[in-house]
């Protein structure tokens, strides 16, 4: 076999295991890309009725008079102060091989750091992920927390730590503001980079999600959530425990979210990289072809001519 003809039969073999390998991992990104649905579906019912209590007692001005309680700590969840320092929790993969993903959610916060004149001096970053840690220390900004290897379908057990941290943070007024840049998922072939304002806690906030939650609900044909309840022993009582709550549920819930964009952004990227290699062994086929094809005619008109000869 002709030195030319070796190489293409070595190129299409190697391509071949190359389409094994991502067909592969398509297949287990898909695999953890359903269970991860799963759990978000069944963790959204709770997060709602959270939602909704503390919506029913924004109306009722409960949750107002937390800001002048000098003894609650829980108002500081709700009160806006001065902004000196801003606080981005930017959540992005531990790996590769997830397409566009990582990149995007970067490019959307630091689009979002040069709106609002944000830089290294002002701006505060807590990093889920390994990516998105290493690209902001790289460039000197001031990278308070970091939480690296988070599973497949993270618990709220798993990633507590981050929760608390980054209210922990906000309370020792670390930052006045927390921002979480994540990418949320739309469907199984898009997602939408996002950067959403967690803290302070505002009345305006709790109406968009309400909002967004009946929204969801009359689509699905689902009621909407009641929105007056019965409190025992007192809205003071049921605040104290909702209030930690709710903030804890929007930053674990964006967690869980940019966790099921990465999956399906893995599952998209190994099957573009498998239909590539279908295209490139499918020409390099036909280069073999028309090589081989070549070197028969070449031998055959060598073995016609010396046959000439000979007569």
């Amino acid at each position: 076999m002709p030195a030319s003809l070796a190489a293409v039969k070595r190129r299409i073999q190697s391509t071949k295991s190359t389409r094994q390998i991502t067909s592969a991992m398509q297949m287990v990104s898909t695999a953890k890309l359903n269970q991860i649905q799963h759990h978000t579906k069944t963790y959204q019912v709770y997060a709602e009725k959270v939602h909704a209590i503390l919506v029913s007692l924004v109306k009722s001005h409960s949750a107002d008079s937390l800001k002048y309680e000098q003894d609650s700590s829980l108002g500081d969840l709700f009160t806006t102060r001065p902004v000196k320092k801003t606080g981005i929790l930017v959540i992005t993969s531990d790996r590769g091989l997830v397409g566009s993903y990582n990149s995007n959610v970067i490019k959307a916060t630091l689009d979002k750091m040069k709106e609002n004149g944000l830089t290294a001096d002002n701006t505060v970053f807590l990093t889920v992920g390994r990516t998105g840690a290493e690209f902001f220390k790289k460039r000197g900004m001031n990278v308070a927390y970091e939480f690296t290897g988070v599973s497949d379908v993270p618990t709220y057990r798993e990633v507590h730590e981050v929760v608390k941290q980054a209210i922990q943070l906000y309370m020792d007024q670390v930052y006045d503001c927390l921002y979480i840049s994540y990418s949320h998922y739309v469907n199984r072939i898009s997602s939408q980079d996002r950067i959403e304002q967690m803290l302070p806690i505002s009345a305006d906030g709790l109406r968009d999600t309400e909002h967004a939650v009946g929204n969801r609900n009359e689509g699905d044909g689902l009621p909407l959530p009641a929105s007056e309840y019965e409190i025992e022993p007192s809205d003071g009582g049921m605040l104290d425990m909702l209030v930690p709550q709710y903030a804890e549920s929007l930053i674990y819930g964006a967690i869980l979210d940019a966790k099921t964009s990465e999956h399906a952004s893995s599952a998209n990227a190994m099957r573009s990289a498998s239909d590539n290699a279908d295209d490139i062994i499918s020409t390099l086929q036909l280069q073999y072809n028309r090589a081989r094809q070549a070197a028969i005619t070449t031998e055959i008109t060598e073995i016609t001519g010396g046959m000439t000869a000979q007569e």
